[in-house]
Protein backbone atom coordinates (compact mmCIF):
# COMPACT_ATOMS: atom_id res chain seq x y z
CA UNK A 1 0.00 0.00 0.00
CA UNK A 2 2.78 2.14 0.63
CA UNK A 3 4.31 1.70 -3.01
CA UNK A 4 1.33 3.04 -4.68
CA UNK A 5 1.13 6.51 -2.80
CA UNK A 6 4.96 7.10 -3.61
CA UNK A 7 4.67 5.88 -6.87
CA UNK A 8 1.60 8.65 -7.41
CA UNK A 9 3.79 11.47 -5.64
CA UNK A 10 6.83 10.59 -8.13
CA UNK A 11 4.10 11.22 -10.88
CA UNK A 12 3.93 14.68 -9.79
CA UNK A 13 6.85 15.64 -9.49
CA UNK A 14 7.54 14.25 -12.53
CA UNK A 15 4.93 16.31 -14.20
CA UNK A 16 6.07 19.48 -11.95
CA UNK A 17 9.66 18.66 -13.38
CA UNK A 18 8.73 18.61 -16.94
CA UNK A 19 6.47 21.88 -16.42
CA UNK A 20 8.92 23.86 -15.08
CA UNK A 21 12.12 22.66 -17.98
CA UNK A 22 8.69 23.32 -20.56
CA UNK A 23 8.05 26.59 -19.13
CA UNK A 24 12.13 26.92 -19.03
CA UNK A 25 12.18 26.48 -22.74
CA UNK A 26 9.59 29.00 -23.75
CA UNK A 27 10.89 31.70 -22.21
CA UNK A 28 14.61 31.25 -23.41
CA UNK A 29 13.11 30.79 -26.94
CA UNK A 30 10.62 33.80 -26.40
CA UNK A 31 14.08 36.35 -24.92
CA UNK A 32 16.19 34.78 -27.95
CA UNK A 33 12.94 35.90 -30.67
CA UNK A 34 12.83 39.41 -28.88
CA UNK A 35 17.26 40.02 -28.96
CA UNK A 36 16.69 38.86 -32.68
CA UNK A 37 14.42 41.42 -33.41
CA UNK A 38 15.89 43.94 -31.38
CA UNK A 39 19.52 43.25 -32.93
CA UNK A 40 17.73 43.51 -36.34
CA UNK A 41 15.83 46.64 -35.46
CA UNK A 42 19.21 48.44 -34.61
CA UNK A 43 21.17 46.84 -37.70
CA UNK A 44 18.52 48.46 -40.16
CA UNK A 45 18.56 52.21 -38.40
CA UNK A 46 22.45 51.71 -38.06
CA UNK A 47 21.50 51.53 -42.16
CA UNK A 48 19.44 53.71 -42.49
CA UNK A 49 21.77 56.72 -41.02
CA UNK A 50 24.12 56.13 -43.12
CA UNK A 51 21.77 56.21 -46.13
CA UNK A 52 20.40 60.09 -44.70
CA UNK A 53 23.78 60.86 -44.72
CA UNK A 54 24.70 59.65 -47.84
CA UNK A 55 21.48 61.15 -49.66
CA UNK A 56 22.63 64.65 -47.86
CA UNK A 57 25.88 63.93 -49.82
CA UNK A 58 24.22 63.53 -53.16
CA UNK A 59 22.79 66.47 -52.52
CA UNK A 60 26.14 68.22 -51.64
CA UNK A 61 27.14 66.95 -54.87
CA UNK A 62 24.42 68.41 -56.89
CA UNK A 63 24.92 71.79 -55.76
CA UNK A 64 28.81 71.62 -56.04
CA UNK A 65 28.36 70.49 -59.70
CA UNK A 66 26.03 73.33 -60.57
CA UNK A 67 23.45 75.59 -58.84
CA UNK A 68 20.66 75.08 -61.19
CA UNK A 69 20.67 70.98 -60.44
CA UNK A 70 19.54 72.77 -57.43
CA UNK A 71 17.55 76.12 -58.33
CA UNK A 72 15.16 74.20 -61.07
CA UNK A 73 14.26 71.36 -58.61
CA UNK A 74 10.22 71.78 -57.43
CA UNK A 75 9.36 72.68 -54.00
CA UNK A 76 7.32 69.66 -52.65
CA UNK A 77 8.32 66.97 -55.11
CA UNK A 78 10.13 63.71 -53.73
CA UNK A 79 13.41 63.27 -55.44
CA UNK A 80 15.42 59.65 -54.89
CA UNK A 81 19.30 59.97 -55.29
CA UNK A 82 20.89 58.30 -57.80
CA UNK A 83 24.66 57.12 -58.85
CA UNK A 84 24.82 57.74 -62.22
CA UNK A 85 27.38 58.19 -64.72
CA UNK A 86 30.31 58.65 -61.84
CA UNK A 87 28.00 61.24 -59.96
CA UNK A 88 24.62 61.34 -57.81
CA UNK A 89 21.40 62.78 -59.19
CA UNK A 90 17.72 63.38 -58.33
CA UNK A 91 15.85 61.52 -60.14
CA UNK A 92 11.80 62.01 -59.73
CA UNK A 93 11.89 57.95 -60.51
CA UNK A 94 11.47 56.10 -57.58
CA UNK A 95 14.44 54.07 -56.66
CA UNK A 96 15.07 51.59 -53.31
CA UNK A 97 18.29 49.84 -51.65
CA UNK A 98 17.40 46.66 -50.69
CA UNK A 99 14.18 47.27 -47.94
CA UNK A 100 15.23 50.74 -47.40
CA UNK A 101 13.13 53.57 -49.68
CA UNK A 102 14.92 57.16 -49.68
CA UNK A 103 13.34 60.07 -51.11
CA UNK A 104 14.54 63.78 -50.93
CA UNK A 105 12.34 66.65 -50.59
CA UNK A 106 13.17 70.36 -51.64
CA UNK A 107 11.31 73.37 -49.98
CA UNK A 108 11.68 77.32 -50.29
CA UNK A 109 13.08 79.27 -47.84
CA UNK A 110 12.32 82.91 -46.57
CA UNK A 111 14.39 85.44 -44.85
CA UNK A 112 13.13 88.62 -42.34
CA UNK A 113 13.38 91.13 -44.02
CA UNK A 114 15.26 92.95 -41.18
CA UNK A 115 17.57 90.36 -39.82
CA UNK A 116 17.87 88.73 -43.09
CA UNK A 117 17.51 85.12 -40.31
CA UNK A 118 15.53 82.32 -41.54
CA UNK A 119 12.09 82.64 -41.26
CA UNK A 120 8.42 81.41 -41.55
CA UNK A 121 7.40 84.93 -43.11
CA UNK A 122 9.89 87.65 -45.17
CA UNK A 123 11.22 87.32 -49.01
CA UNK A 124 12.54 83.94 -50.80
CA UNK A 125 15.72 83.17 -50.87
CA UNK A 126 16.77 82.18 -53.93
CA UNK A 127 19.93 81.07 -52.60
CA UNK A 128 19.09 78.55 -49.96
CA UNK A 129 17.10 75.95 -50.41
CA UNK A 130 15.44 73.63 -47.20
CA UNK A 131 16.12 69.84 -48.02
CA UNK A 132 14.98 66.56 -45.96
CA UNK A 133 16.12 63.16 -46.80
CA UNK A 134 13.56 60.94 -45.53
CA UNK A 135 14.77 56.97 -45.12
CA UNK A 136 11.89 54.42 -44.56
CA UNK A 137 11.59 50.38 -44.24
CA UNK A 138 9.26 47.79 -42.97
CA UNK A 139 10.12 46.95 -39.87
CA UNK A 140 7.50 43.61 -38.67
CA UNK A 141 3.98 44.71 -39.47
CA UNK A 142 5.15 48.83 -39.15
CA UNK A 143 6.87 51.31 -41.19
CA UNK A 144 9.81 53.21 -39.62
CA UNK A 145 10.67 56.53 -40.65
CA UNK A 146 14.24 58.66 -39.91
CA UNK A 147 14.28 62.08 -41.62
CA UNK A 148 17.28 64.62 -41.92
CA UNK A 149 16.36 68.31 -42.55
CA UNK A 150 19.81 70.50 -43.70
CA UNK A 151 20.22 73.27 -45.32
CA UNK A 152 22.07 73.91 -48.51
CA UNK A 153 23.31 76.96 -49.78
CA UNK A 154 24.76 78.76 -52.98
CA UNK A 155 28.55 79.50 -52.08
CA UNK A 156 30.21 79.43 -55.03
Amino acid sequence: MKKNHNMGFMMIEIIVAVSIIAISVIAATAVAQKSIFVGRQAFHTAQAGFLLEEGAEAVRINRDNDWNNIKNLSAGTNYYPTYSGGTWTLSTTLNTVGIFTRRVVVAAVKRDNTTKDISSTGTDDAFTKLFTVTVSWPEGTTTITKTLPFYIMNIF
